[in-house]
């Protein structure tokens, strides 16, 4: 295995620090373009994959006013189950067994959910972080990320929609950091906004490095594209948000 092989995603410290972004203004700008592109109607069943403490199927909830049929979030870390137990408890109108979390590392793949499962699926900055090693090389490859585009298409129906951001290459998490800290002077927790800003920059920095060994995949827009077309999505639009540090992608399975 590669020097430095250990992945912080499962932790529960690193899970809540990401709950944390939530609340910046870079991310509230990409939720809301992200949610515009997705687009979700009443009793429609959703994916949210890479879910992390639920702000996007908090999003699809609030939008629709509790009319979709289902949202089911899928992470790695299981510190996440319970930010969508308190999800439940705070959503109106109450979504009962409606909103539901699987632990669940799709570097694996995505085998837990059926053929044609899910009406659409969402994603945010999450895909970039599916992981393969290969043994006989000594290499990370981008094998895991391929065959989750392969099963994304798999348990979408036709006609439904892969809505997902990735991070641009080589991202400026100060650029990110920077917008941030512009709020904090304003806010009334400047403490809270420092500190969220600063994990962000702690982790960013350890993604960076891994990205450049091969183990996530920052990707430019072109080769995202092709790939998409590759396992048989069409219509394929992308746009900047993020402080221009991540692309949304918009692609749809033929009917």
């Amino acid at each position: 295995m590669p020097a430095v092989a250990r992945s912080y995603w499962p932790d529960t410290r690193c899970a809540k620090a990401f709950w944390g972004q939530h609340d910046l203004p870079p991310y509230r700008q990409l939720l809301a373009d992200t949610l515009a592109w997705a687009n979700p109607g009443s009793g429609e069943r959703w994916l949210d994959l890479g879910c992390g403490g639920g702000a996007i199927t908090r999003a699809i909830w609030e939008r629709t006013a509790g009319t979709v049929a289902e949202i089911v979030g899928a992470d790695c870390a299981e510190a996440n189950a319970d930010a969508y137990a308190r999800l439940r408890e705070n959503l109106t109108p109450a979504p009962g067994e409606r909103i539901q979390f699987v632990c669940h590392d799709f570097s694996a793949g995505l085998e837990a959910f059926a053929d044609r499962e899910f009406d659409h699926v969402v994603s945010g900055l999450s895909i970039s972080y599916a992981e393969a090693f290969d043994l006989a090389t000594g290499t990370w490859t981008t094998a895991a990320y391929d065959q989750l585009l392969t099963e994304v298409f798999r348990i979408i129906r036709p006609g439904g929609r892969f809505v997902f951001s990735v991070n641009v290459p080589n991202p400026s998490w100060a650029k990110v950091a920077r917008f941030s800290l512009l709020a904090a002077f304003q806010s009334e927790r400047p403490l809270q906004y420092l500190k969220r800003s600063w994990r962000m920059l702690w982790y960013g920095r350890w993604l960076k490095r891994e990205a450049r060994a091969g183990r996530f995949h920052y990707l430019p827009a072109d080769v995202v594209t092709r790939k998409l077309a590759a396992v048989g999505f069409v219509q394929i639009a992308q746009r900047l948000s993020y402080c221009d540090q991540a692309y949304i992608f918009r692609a749809h399975k033929p009917s």
